[in-house]
């Protein structure tokens, strides 16, 4: 079988969120092929370089979705006028103006539109027509900058029907609007659709929604191949985190989230199957109008053979000492768990906190360090908190690969008790690394959090140093209490979140995509099973409920 594996910012790069699911898909399903249909965030990370790929990887593709310097600074000027040209450098002549108009005019009113039903119509519609023009054509980058496409969008603000706030936009608003809209749209104008590429790929499996199933989207209108989507972190909803967070008027922020809606929205109408990552996210699709008979949910597979020491020894872990693992960023609230400590060390002065960072931090990372130390210091100032010291001082802050904490295993062996103290989580990979270590936690009630945990630790409302602190004084006091978690947490983890389990899961839904869809590539050869036996029988009986076909003799 050929899978044609479609990505957005990781796999096959070195960095990004979805690099090491996609690696273990790809070496645990040896018998298939892969092709890596790759969409690039920053030349930061192009830079980084890729994975070392299995041989099974018979081809990559890359394309980026940031725009060069020189684009950003000096594209508009370029690009703002009524002639737009095309990635091959040809013209749009009239007819292909009027197509162009037309169809990026369906798909901004649909974006606009405030009534549901008709809005996905119209960006369906639309986006399909951009999609056959820009195969037609050569490309699409020129004139979705151009006047004409902002001309276009205003229109769309202010006919009749459109969201409440968008008229209020601005022509820098469109400006802004329309840049994001052609990047987000860029996979329209790759080279990907040929019979050398997407058409000879018997399944499409994209990493994330948005615009790294934009090419599946495609290649399921021009071949009919069958899109897969798994999502363990909702694409749609980090959007929406991230648009809160960017220094853009109100209408631009309504019009890009309508827009990553309505795509989030027609992939999960058109996928043949969604696997979320676990019930939350699972959610945030059947919000958006994601079938519930196409949903499976299939937890993130992990590596547990370098846990295995720690999670066997019962004996591992500082009976005084809370653990906190994971990336170094706001949404951790590590300032409320520093507050929660100061209460657990007023009940039990023997008790420590070690903070022990990934050694890539997210941007803004140090900073947020640097207040957290200086919190550190103001809470406990008879014991000023050490750089990597764990010595004498409360809370120590340290990296995995420090000479305290030099593997991951490691930094959850340090101490009886994980906490975790988020107050923005999607799956939480550190509670389950956790987990595998056979440690009791303490967690916010966040995301999947007790989707994961499942009564093996114990969940506290977010923002509570109060409620965080009791918890933890719960598990310190008792050490049988958190033998008994910490068991029971090992033992569920082994049977949900191994990579073994999400390798079956994925195996078995391959071939139950393919057993509808005859296999078209090498039709010659003399190929076991190329089509399954249903498309040999006339009629449709197979999308039928099995007891109308069996009580309809001409079925």
């Amino acid at each position: 079988m050929r899978i044609g594996l479609l990505t957005e910012g990781g796999y096959p790069y070195a960095t990004g969120e979805s690099r090491l699911w996609c690696d273990r898909l790809v070496r645990g399903l040896t018998p298939h092929e892969f092709d890596v249909y790759a969409l690039s965030r920053s030349a930061r990370q192009e830079e980084a370089g890729r994975l070392e790929l299995p041989p099974q990887v018979t081809s990559v593709r890359t394309a980026p979705l940031w725009a060069p310097e020189d684009d950003c600074k000096r594209g508009w000027p370029k690009a703002f006028v009524e002639r737009a040209v095309v990635g091959d450098g040809r013209a749009y002549g009239r007819r292909e103006r009027r197509w162009f108009a037309e169809h990026f005019g369906a798909l901004v009113t649909g974006v606009c539109a405030e009534d549901g039903a008709t809005g996905a119509r119209a960006f369906a519609e639309g986006l399909y027509g951009l999609a056959e023009l820009a195969r037609e054509r050569g490309g699409l980058y020129a004139a979705l900058r151009s006047e004409l496409a902002v001309r276009t969008l205003e229109s769309a603000c202010h006919a009749p029907g459109a969201r409440r706030g968008v008229a209020a936009a601005t022509v820098p608003d469109y400006l802004d609007v329309v840049d994001q809209l052609e990047r987000a749209l860029r996979p329209l104008s790759l080279d990907w659709y040929g019979d050398d590429a997407l058409g000879a790929v018997d399944l499409c499996h994209a990493a994330s929604g948005g615009s790294a199933a934009l090419p599946g989207l495609l290649a399921k209108r021009f071949f009919g191949t069958p899109l897969l989507v798994t999502e363990y972190g909702v694409r749609l909803r980090a959007h929406y985190l991230a648009t809160g967070e960017a220094p853009r008027s109100a209408p631009v922020r309504a019009l890009l989230a309508a827009f990553h809606g309505r795509l989030a929205g027609e992939v999960y109408r058109q996928a043949s199957l969604l696997t979320p990552g676990n019930t939350h996210a699972r959610r945030w699709q059947e919000k958006c109008g994601a079938d519930r008979a196409k949903l499976r949910t299939v937890y993130p597979g992990m590596e547990s053979e370098r846990f295995t020491e720690v999670g066997e020894d019962e004996e591992s872990g500082d009976p005084a000492t809370l653990v906190w693992v994971g990336r170094v960023e706001p949404a951790k609230d590590l300032i409320a768990l520093l507050h929660a400590f100061a209460e657990v060390r007023r009940a039990q002065p023997d008790v420590r906190l070690r903070i022990i960072a990934a050694p890539v931090r997210e941007p803004g990372a140090d900073a947020y360090v640097a207040h957290c130390r200086a919190l550190a210091a103001q809470l406990f100032p008879d014991e000023a908190p050490g750089a990597h010291a764990v010595g004498e001082n409360p809370v120590s802050f340290e990296e995995i690969g420090g000479p305290e904490a030099p593997t991951l295993a490691e930094a959850y062996a340090a101490g009886a008790v994980v906490v975790l103290s988020s107050v923005v989580e999607g799956f939480p990979i550190s509670l389950v690394e956790a987990m595998f270590c056979a440690r009791a936690t303490v967690s916010t009630d966040v995301g999947a959090v007790v989707e994961v945990i499942g009564g093996t630790g114990l969940v506290v409302p977010p923002r509570n140093p109060r409620a965080l602190a009791d918890a933890c004084l719960a598990l310190l006091r008792d050490p049988e209490r958190r033998y008994r978690l910490g068991a029971a947490a090992r033992a569920r983890a082994l049977e949900l979140f191994t990579v073994e389990q999400n390798l079956a899961a994925f195996r078995g839904m391959y071939l139950e995509l393919l057993s509808h869809s005859p296999v078209r590539r090498r039709a010659a050869e003399d190929v076991p099973f190329a089509h399954p036996a249903e498309a040999y029988v006339p009629g449709t009986w197979a999308d039928q409920p099995v007891s109308a076909a069996a009580g309809d003799p001409d079925a």
